[in-house]
């Protein structure tokens, strides 16, 4: 069998175990999130790089909203994503949820000044992931040259005490449909 595995490994995507070896894990660190599945605690940015926040910390003990965007200030973030959630934000917490949080491969300082400019204070709370290193745990990440390359997959999650109780990622990795907030379900 390891000869088979390793044989796999080596060629690759030439391979006729290629699917094999898109699924096969080789660190415990990622996984790919599904409903069930509780969060991996790697620590975002918020404000600056100074600013710590650890989502699995955070989501202890609370029902939360975390959506993420392929990129901060680009169109469909702008327009709508990102305006949905906080134009739903005090209906959203009304049905229990404590907090939401927007995640994006930007650094913190993209990520406040895109929340100021949309008015996310007090609604939601803008989360960086400037190495993709959640995004990758999740294995939510995606190659978007045109945006810089490495980036997130556009989707919402609704966490309760940490554990994933619903997961909306968009098919096409970056349109607009089941992650938008009056999607969610609760």
């Amino acid at each position: 069998m390891n000869l088979l595995i390793n044989r796999a490994i080596f060629l690759g995507e030439r391979s006729s175990f290629s699917c094999f070896v898109k699924g096969f894990r080789t660190s415990s660190q990622n996984m790919v999130i599904s409903v069930g599945d509780k969060l991996p605690a790697v620590d975002l940015f918020e404000d600056s790089p100074a600013n710590k926040v650890n989502l699995a910390k955070i989501a202890s003990g609370k029902k939360i909203v975390v959506f993420a965007v392929p990129g901060a200030f680009t169109p469909g973030c702008s327009k709508t994503h990102l305006p949905g959630y906080i134009q739903k934000a005090e209906a959203l917490r009304s049905k229990g949820i404590a907090e939401i949080f927007c995640i994006a491969v930007n650094d913190p300082f993209v990520m406040a000044a895109w929340g100021k400019e949309h008015g996310a204070e007090g609604k939601v709370r803008m989360l960086a992931d400037p190495t993709c290193q959640f995004t990758d745990a999740l294995e939510l990440s995606v190659d978007l040259p045109v945006l810089g390359g490495k980036r997130s997959k556009r989707y919402s999650m609704v966490l309760e005490n940490g554990v994933v109780k619903e997961l909306n990622v968009e098919p096409d990795n970056t349109g607009l449909s089941c992650s938008l907030a009056d999607k969610i379900k609760l």
